[in-house]
């Protein structure tokens, strides 16, 4: 006779404080009320075919078995020759890029590969929100430092006070998810400077790369070579050509650390979808998909933050990725999840709390939307946000 898991077998939690995200709750409460989905972060258009044609004849010419652990050969000297063409560092296919599962699944690998217990982690308050379950997995110290609020800017005076000689890697993010902020050329050159008496490691999530803004360009820790050295650089195929679904991303980094990122890659994953590999290496011998992708997000940008006009909602700078914050404190003063809620409930427009980016409880008054979206579905939810009134 089968029995209930008595609690004396259920393990303690590697995860004690995790519970399910806010993300999956507002999704499906966007669904419960039909409403209009800005919260997640994917795009609600489809792909260029090219792409899904290259994929369906890679799988109709036979490329359907496991590929090389670390990545098909063309796709790893495609993404080499992109980062020597955009950021002028080459990185040797062999051995300095991985092929990996998307971007989480690299942050994780990267993380348990160079991280021991006991050594700590510097994360950037707001910040995504597997980083802190990545580095408490490997049996390391999260490090909270908080970007300055109000404009998201790197703190360096407080960035320097949390380096200890237990501080074994920070993990930067630009452009920056949530608050769209990018770093610029002197952010980087100051932590290169703050960083050189140390044997600290950088963690670089650049999976908006393609996405910035106003003329200004993407600061990849590749273009310096004092970081580079040091860093590790995830990137995603899903976010720059509007597939997320198919989970494949890559890292570029030193030997000597990709070999140790290898090591832990071969078997939390081993290997990657071999004909979506082949087709992304196919479609990436045109450049222009991702050369085009500032200004055609850049559009959708000024689309939505001219439709926001009139709202009560004080627009803060999007100069990257592909996510505008707002500050409500004119319209409301419910907490960020509440205001959340009311907006997808009776608005019909879902948002994310910025506090949900934010390891304990910190409320600014600022709501993040997504606008990846066709034209007509920003326009509906621009539409339903002209009826928010103060409360």
């Amino acid at each position: 006779m089968n029995r209930p898991l008595g609690s004396s077998l259920v393990p303690q939690s590697r995860l004690p404080r995790v519970g399910t995200t806010i993300f999956t709750v507002m999704s499906a409460l966007a669904q419960e009320h039909g409403a209009v989905n800005l919260g997640q972060g994917f795009p609600d258009f489809e792909c260029d075919p090219r792409v899904v044609d290259a994929v369906v004849a890679a799988m109709r010419a036979g490329l359907n078995q496991y590929p090389p652990m670390a990545g098909v050969p063309v796709l790893r000297e495609a993404v080499a020759a992109k980062v020597e063409a955009l950021y002028g560092r080459r990185y040797d296919p062999g051995t300095e890029i991985t092929i990996t599962a998307g971007a989480t699944q690299a942050i994780l690998t990267a993380i348990l590969a160079l991280v021991h217990p006991g050594d700590e982690v510097i994360l950037l308050d707001p910040c995504y929100d597997s980083y802190d379950p990545n580095v408490v997995l490997a049996g390391a110290t999260p490090v909270h430092v908080p970007l300055t609020p109000g404009t998201f800017r790197p703190d360096f005076d407080r960035i320097a006070a949390a380096l200890t000689p237990r501080t074994r890697a920070i993990v930067v993010n630009t452009p920056h998810n949530p608050s769209a902020t990018v770093w610029r050329e002197s952010d980087m050159q100051r932590l290169a400077a703050l960083l050189a008496p140390t044997r600290v490691l950088v963690i670089s999530d650049e999976v908006y790369e393609h996405m910035v803004y106003d003329g200004e360009r993407h600061e990849s820790i590749a273009r310096h070579p004092a970081l580079a050295e040091r860093g590790v650089i995830v990137s995603s195929f899903g976010k720059t050509y509007h597939v997320t679904g198919w989970k494949v991303g890559y890292v570029a980094a030193p030997a000597a650390l990709m070999a140790e990122f290898r090591k832990v890659h071969q078997f939390n994953v081993f290997t990657v979808n071999t004909p979506m590999q082949h087709g992304l290496a196919a479609y990436m011998a045109d450049p222009r998909p991702y050369l085009d992708l500032p200004a055609f997000y850049q559009r959708k940008r000024d689309r939505f933050r001219a439709g926001l006009a009139g709202t009560g909602l004080r627009l803060l700078p999007s100069e990257g990725s592909y996510f505008q914050c707002v500050d409500y404190s004119a319209v409301s003063d419910e907490t960020e999840e509440a205001l959340c809620r009311r907006l997808t409930s009776k608005l019909g427009v879902a948002a994310i709390p910025l506090s949900a980016f934010y390891p304990e409880p910190f409320e600014q008054r600022i709501v993040r939307f997504c606008y990846a979206k066709r034209d007509e579905t920003l326009d509906a939810a621009l539409e339903r946000l002209h009826d928010l009134t103060p409360r």
